[in-house]
């Protein structure tokens, strides 16, 4: 059996949930969950503005974000210390290969997530051209070894934990991928422009 099989089977994420998250446009107040330990985060925890992605690996619209605009603006507000990024997982079709992909992504190594979503976001292209290593490439950089990876697939920890990313999208209204709140807010749409009027907003307290 091939390891996106062998993992997905391991990792039954509910596709009702799934579902249910995608379809969300019926949630009119936004209940975007608290920051905590569990979540994957870049940037200073006190940064006084806070921005959180919801996104796919197999999302090609999420891709173009961290390959076209996150270097810029890692450079201009995530290294300034001004905005910490926290990044929530909500697969999307095909749910197979994204689940998988989230529960590779949860199961590294803390310090090295952001490089595993840098690996399958910009393995995207191969993947989608019939590509064969792009699990295998985000586990060789996950600092964690196969045998660890299968083994936190197996712990029911890893299930709940990934549910209630989706659950909480659910809850914070997020009807597709990426979506993005800064400071609790959801903003119009994530071209840098944007982000970049939300965040000056915030951070004068508007």
């Amino acid at each position: 059996m091939t390891l996106i099989r062998r993992l997905f089977l391991t990792l039954a994420l509910a596709p009702a949930l799934l579902g249910s998250a995608l379809g969300a446009s019926a949630v009119v107040a936004a209940d975007l969950p608290e920051v905590t330990a569990a979540d994957r985060v870049m940037g200073r925890a006190d940064a006084p503005v806070t921005v959180v992605e919801y996104a796919s690996f197999t999302c090609s619209h999420c891709a173009d974000w961290q390959t076209e605009v996150l270097p810029t603006f890692k450079a201009r507000f995530i290294d300034t210390g001004r905005v910490r990024l926290v990044f929530r997982n909500l697969p999307t079709r095909p749910a197979e290969i994204s689940m998988t992909a989230a529960g590779i992504a949860h199961c590294a190594a803390p310090d090295h997530f952001f490089a595993v979503a840098e690996s399958f976001f910009k393995g995207q292209p191969a993947l989608f051209a019939g590509g064969s290593t792009w699990f295998q490439d985000a586990i060789a950089v996950s600092g964690r070894t196969r045998p660890e990876i299968e083994a936190c697939f197996r712990d029911p920890a890893t299930n709940a934990a990934l549910q209630a990313e989706v659950a909480g999208a659910a809850a914070a209204g997020v009807e597709g991928t990426p979506t993005f709140f800064v400071n609790g807010r959801k903003t119009a749409d994530h071209t840098l422009v944007t982000l970049t009027a939300a965040i000056d907003a915030a951070a004068s307290g508007r």
